[in-house]
């Protein structure tokens, strides 16, 4: 059984790698003046919650397929930060969004990477670990958010953030993979 430390540095390292870009979305949501920042926070606790919920339920193939081919749903963050990797950089404008159930269909449509991560870690992990990653994600939601307010009131953060972010995240998806991939 895995760890409870274990459980909340790995729900911290799945988080942070998968939301870099909803950062960027959040504080872009932020920054416009026709939505409402308390939309923006609950849209963003309501998609991130559906990308949990997509995800847990995902994990039940684990049910079906024997226990050592949970382990190679590993490679689909591998792949995911291998494809990033190999992927030239994208001009991505702010997303226009208003409203509770827009805000939250932006993520959810930003969410792949979220699905795809988030499921095999959960395929491998016990019923009291996703429990707990569904806590750990939920109280990061609220920093995520924080921080893209921050970004939002201090523009001058935001630069080094766009610049090294981007960068760090596939690594950390394939360091990611490989955990779920070698049982680590």
């Amino acid at each position: 059984m895995e760890s409870v430390a274990g459980t909340l540095l790995s729900g911290l390292a799945v988080f942070a790698a998968t939301n870099v870009d909803g950062l960027f979305i959040t504080t872009a949501l932020l920054s416009a003046r026709s939505t409402r920042p308390r939309d923006v926070v609950l849209g963003t606790y309501a998609g991130i919650g559906a990308l949990y919920a997509l995800s847990a339920v995902g994990s039940l193939v684990s049910l079906v397929i024997p226990p050592g081919a949970v382990r190679l749903l590993g490679l689909v963050p591998i792949a995911l930060g291998l494809g990033q990797l190999l992927r030239k950089s994208e001009e991505t404008g702010a997303p226009a969004g208003h409203g509770v159930p827009a805000v939250a269909g932006i993520n959810v449509a930003a969410g792949g990477d979220n699905i795809g991560v988030y499921t095999p870690l959960f395929a491998a992990s016990p019923g009291p670990a996703i429990a707990l990653y569904g806590v750990v994600f939920a109280i990061l939601t609220g920093v995520l958010c924080y921080a893209a307010h921050l970004l939002v009131t201090h523009p001058a953060l935001g630069a080094p953030v766009r610049r090294y972010g981007p960068r760090v995240v596939p690594w950390v998806l394939i360091a990611l993979g490989v955990w779920i991939l070698f049982g680590l």
